[in-house]
C-alpha cells in the first residue's frame, strides 16, 4: 500500500468510539497519545494507569486484568461500550484475551472489535518452533535451525557445530531470550541457562538453536487486517545494553526511522517474500490475523532472512513509528481491526526520528526501582521532542520514579537522522535519575550519510 495523503476515513468508521488499551508501557503511552488525538475518541480506557504517562490520557479500569478473570474484563467492555480493544504487549495476546474480549454484531449488539491477533496467531511469537515450522512450510527465507525439547540432544548438537550457533528459548521471555556466545562452550552454557537452570522459566521447555547470520538488522513492520497488508516506515532497533552492540540482549535501548539500510527493492522483497507469504499461511491455517505484524530480518549476502516475528508493535520501534505518523491513528487502529484497512492511505512525516532509551540502575538482570526521576517537563519543550514513559510511577510524595528496567523513551524529530539523534539525546541530557543507563550510539552507524 502507498504512502499517499487523504482526508477520508475509512468506511463504516462510527463517530465516535470508547476505546480500551491494554498495556503499560512506553510502547502503550505513544499508543495513548495517537488514540486521544483522535477526534473520533469518545473515552479511553486504559488497564495500566499506574503508569503516569497512560493516565494523564485514559481514564482506569476499575476491574482485576488476569486471562483467569478474563470475564471481568469482558463485563467492564459491555457496560462501557466499548468498540475498540487495542492490545499493545505480547502476554495478553499469547494468553487469548483477543479470543475473549472480540464480540460479534450478532444479536442486536454493536460489534466489539480487537486491534491484535487472536491466540492461534500470536503463537507466530510466543513459540519460536512453531514459527520456524511455518516458515518452512511458506518457503519464507530464515536461518536453518533446530529445535530441542531435552537438554542433552541439544547440547550434543551444540558439540557438533563448527561455528557458535544462536541460543533462542522458544517461548515468550521479555526480549531477553535469544543469547548469541561467542564460543561452542558458550553456546552449551547458554542451553543448560536455558533447559536446566530455567533461566527464562517456561519459556525455555523449548529450545532453538540457530545458524548464525551476518548482516545489518532491519525491523519491518507491517499492519494486516488478514488480507491487506501496509508495510510501515523501516526501523532499525538496538538490542544490545552496551555501546558498540556489547552486552546482554535487552528488550530494545533505542532505535531510529526510516532505516536507510533498506531501500525500496528491499521492502519490496520482503513483503513479497515474507509478508504475503506468512499471511497467505496464516489463512490457510485458518487463523484470522488483524494487527501487526513484525518481521526480525537481517540483510544477508543472499538477501533478507527472517531472525524472528512478533504479533505487536516493537518497543521502542513504535515510539519513533508513532511519531512520524500524521494521520489518525484511531482510525488506522479500527480499519485493521475491521478489515477496512484497504480505505486507509497513510500520512508520514517526512522528517526523521530517534528514540533513546533510559534504562534503570542495574537493568537488565537486577532492575533498580524507586529513583527519583527529575527534568521530563524539561526535555518536552525541546522542538519536536516527546518522553515516553515506560517503567515509571508515582511515590506517595507525587514525584516520578523508576518502577522498572527500561524507565522512559526520549523520541526526537529531525530533518535527518542525524539531527534527530542529536535532538533526542540534548532532551535525555536533561533527564536524571540516580543509576540511569542509555547508549551514546543508537543511530551512529548511520548517521554519516543519512
Amino acid at each position: 500500500m502507498t504512502e499517499t495523503r487523504s482526508n477520508e476515513g475509512p468506511k463504516g468508521i462510527p463517530d465516535r468510539i470508547n476505546v480500551l488499551l491494554i498495556g503499560g508501557g512506553g510502547r502503550e503511552h505513544a499508543l495513548a497519545r495517537g488514540i486521544a488525538a483522535s477526534p473520533r475518541l469518545s473515552t479511553l480506557y486504559a488497564t495500566h494507569t499506574s503508569n503516569p504517562g497512560i493516565a494523564a490520557l485514559a481514564k482506569p479500569v476499575d476491574v482485576p486484568v488476569s486471562i483467569r478473570e478474563i470475564y471481568r474484563l469482558e463485563q467492564f467492555c459491555d457496560k462501557h461500550d466499548i468498540g475498540l480493544v487495542v492490545i499493545g504487549p505480547e502476554d495478553p495476546l499469547a494468553e487469548g484475551y483477543a479470543d475473549a474480549l472480540a464480540r460479534s454484531s450478532e444479536g442486536g449488539k454493536p460489534a466489539r472489535l480487537i486491534f491484535g491477533p487472536t491466540k492461534a496467531g500470536a503463537k507466530l511469537e510466543a513459540d519460536k518452533a512453531y514459527a520456524k515450522q511455518l516458515m518452512r512450510a511458506a518457503s519464507i527465507p530464515t536461518a536453518e535451525a533446530r529445535v530441542f525439547t531435552d537438554a542433552e540432544p541439544a547440547l550434543e548438537y551444540v558439540r557438533t557445530r563448527m561455528e557458535p550457533p544462536v541460543v533462542k528459548a522458544a517461548g515468550l521471555a521479555k526480549g531477553k531470550g535469544v543469547l548469541i556466545p561467542d564460543t561452542i562452550e558458550q553456546a552449551a552454557d547458554d542451553v543448560r541457562s536455558i533447559m536446566v537452570d530455567r533461566a527464562f522459566g517456561d519459556a525455555g521447555n523449548a529450545v532453538v538453536i540457530e545458524e548464525r547470520l551476518s548482516g545489518p538488522e532491519l525491523s519491518v513492520l507491517a499492519l494486516t487486517d488478514g488480507r491487506a497488508i501496509m508495510v510501515l516506515p523501516p526501523c532499525q532497533d538496538h538490542k544490545r545494553l552496551g555501546e558498540g552492540d556489547t552486552g546482554p540482549n535487552t528488550g530494545g535501548m533505542g532505535a531510529f526511522c526510516p532505516s536507510p539500510t533498506a531501500d525500496s527493492d528491499v521492502l519490496e522483497r520482503v513483503e513479497l517474500d515474507v509478508l504475503v507469504r506468512i499471511v497467505d499461511t496464516l489463512r490457510r491455517e485458518g487463523i484470522d490475523y488483524r494487527g501487526v505484524l513484525y518481521a526480525g530480518l537481517m540483510l544477508t549476502p543472499s538477501g533478507p532472512k527472517v531472525l524472528e516475528f512478533n504479533c505487536r508493535f516493537g518497543d521502542p520501534e513504535c515510539q519513533p513509528l508513532l511519531a512520524r505518523y500524521r494521520g489518525d491513528l484511531l482510525e488506522l487502529l479500527w480499519a485493521t481491526a475491521a478489515r477496512r484497512l484497504g480505505d486507509i492511505d497513510a500520512q508520514w512525516d517526512e522528517r526523521a526520528t530517534c528514540c533513546i532509551v533510559m534504562a534503570s540502575a542495574g537493568y537488565p538482570d537486577e532492575p533498580r526501582t524507586g529513583d527519583v526521576i527529575e527534568g521530563v517537563q524539561e526535555a518536552e519543550k525541546l522542538d519536536g521532542v516527546r518522553v515516553d514513559l515506560a517503567g515509571v510511577k508515582r511515590d506517595d510524595a507525587d514525584r516520578l520514579v523508576t518502577a522498572g528496567g527500561r524507565v522512559l523513551g526520549v523520541t526526537a524529530l529531525g530533518a535527518t537522522i542525524a539531527e534527530a539523534r542529536d535532538r533526542a539525546y540534548e532532551a535525555a541530557s536533561k533527564i536524571r535519575f540516580s543509576g540511569s543507563q542509555m547508549r551514546r550510539d543508537i543511530g551512529a552507524s548511520v548517521t554519516a550519510t543519512a
